[in-house]
């Protein structure tokens, strides 16, 4: 009798314990004034501040793949008509230390009918919060000889520690088809991508 007791709140104890976090893909794009130069020609893909991290190579590779989709041919030690500017942030959100999952709490009572005491146990059986990782990715399409913004994409999302998208090559590449997805997009609005 006591195992059929006990068997319910086993198993809510290990639901509580696999908390995973992946929000929408939040995406903002704004268009210049040559729409129809974009999607066509060569394109390279550098990063916008220092890019020589073992990290930022899934995140180029990723912006690569989706801009050669869009059909630009994508060129590395070549001059290129446009150039792709990527910048990624990456910080990660530390669960806040708890209280113990175990609270107790005493209340009692006078009146004309009587007096009474009441003991109440609250049982937290969540978990610890994971681990969060934000995510942001801002890629701005030029022009290679004069510099002039052709198009510019943000978007950000946040997956935990124990999620399929904690790596950096799985982030970048739900952010970038997410960021380049109806390329070029409706300009100043923002969308949220699954």
């Amino acid at each position: 009798m006591r195992r059929l007791l006990l068997a319910p709140f086993a198993a809510l104890a290990l639901a509580g314990c696999a908390q995973t976090v992946v929000s929408p893909v939040s995406v903002t794009r704004f268009i210049g004034n040559e729409p129809a130069r974009l999607g066509e020609g060569s394109i390279s893909v550098r990063a916008a501040t220092d890019g020589n991290s073992l990290e930022f190579a899934a995140w180029k590779q990723a912006v690569a793949a989706e801009l050669a989709k869009l059909g630009y041919r994508v060129v590395e030690n070549e001059v290129s008509a446009q150039v792709a500017e990527v910048r990624v942030e990456r910080a990660r959100d530390l669960p806040e230390p708890r209280r113990g999952p175990v609270n107790v709490g005493v209340g009692g009572s006078t009146g004309s009918y009587g007096s009474g005491v009441g003991v109440g146990l609250g049982v937290d059986l969540s978990g610890p919060p994971p681990e969060v990782t934000d995510n942001r990715l801002r890629v701005v399409i030029k022009d290679n000889g004069t510099g002039q913004a052709l198009w510019e994409g943000r978007a950000e999302f946040s997956a935990s520690a124990n999620s399929d998208y904690a790596s950096a090559q799985a982030a970048a590449n739900k952010m970038a088809a997410a960021l380049f997805k109806g390329f070029p997009g409706e300009s100043g609005t923002t969308i949220e991508v699954k």
